[in-house]
């Protein structure tokens, strides 16, 4: 999910996500169980538990599986899993903020320092990168919504600072402070999102040759498939020649 969107951060991981399902799976029902366990079950009432199952019916993952999920959390028999948030600058000097879901944060710990430094890189300390981001809130919506010309007035409406258009959707940005009320407002007027969540974006993003990149895109992956990581963001930048040279690699 690297820099100057949310959606190019995540380009390069979707390739290997189509091939490990279950594991995709796993990342988005233990998501739909913490929101479930923090918040009412219903997620008519519930809007970090309503975005996460809208997040997982994105990834055609089947209704049992979110059912039994929430179901999960209903039982009390879910594992406590806390919110860890990692820091570290990887290949090249780029910066990557790794967001975790664990139930033992030692182990998550380790294993995030591992793979930082199995690939050039090294973990920081709280903020040690953070101040390179801003945080902000991302509600993503379809391209079938609208024009862009559409969602740019749907987003002076609701309250979101700006809306960025790309092949892959309308993404509304707002201030973390907003999100909730804008979330609600574009809810309103389109129904439910694609994704709404806080997320980190690049205030600057740094060039990446080829070389780099592979090593990078390795890290990343890494991250990536471990079982506890759900987000990672980082502010590389790539021309279209070296992402189409790594793709194909």
């Amino acid at each position: 999910m690297a820099g100057h969107s949310q959606f190019k951060n995540i380009m390069f991981r979707k390739g290997g996500q189509d091939k490990k399902r279950s594991k995709l799976f796993s990342k988005l029902a233990r998501e739909i169980t913490v929101a479930a366990k923090t918040g009412l079950p219903d997620p008519a009432h519930n809007p970090k538990l309503r975005a996460a199952i809208a997040a997982a019916r994105k990834e055609n993952m089947p209704k049992d599986n979110v059912d039994r999920a929430i179901k999960k959390a209903l039982g009390g028999d879910a594992e406590n899993y806390e919110e860890v948030r990692y820091e570290g600058y990887g290949p090249g000097g780029v910066a990557l903020i790794v967001e975790v879901l664990t139930d033992n944060r030692n182990r998550s710990s380790g294993d995030v320092r591992s793979l930082f430094s199995k690939y050039g890189g090294a973990m920081g300390s709280d903020g040690s990168v953070a101040f390179l981001f801003n945080r902000v809130g991302s509600i993503v919506y379809p391209l079938a919504k609208g024009s862009a010309d559409d969602m740019m007035e749907k987003a002076i409406e609701a309250g979101a600072d700006d809306v960025l258009t790309t092949d892959d959707g309308h993404e509304f940005i707002c201030a973390v402070a907003a999100f909730g009320e804008v979330r609600d407002a574009l809810e309103k007027m389109m129904g439910t999102s694609e994704a709404a969540r806080i997320v980190f974006k690049p205030l600057d993003t740094k060039p990446v040759d080829e070389e780099t990149g592979r090593t990078l895109m390795k890290l990343i992956d890494g991250l990536d498939d471990h079982d506890d990581v759900q987000q990672v963001y980082a502010n590389y930048e790539m021309s279209d020649a070296v992402m189409e040279k790594l793709a194909a690699a």
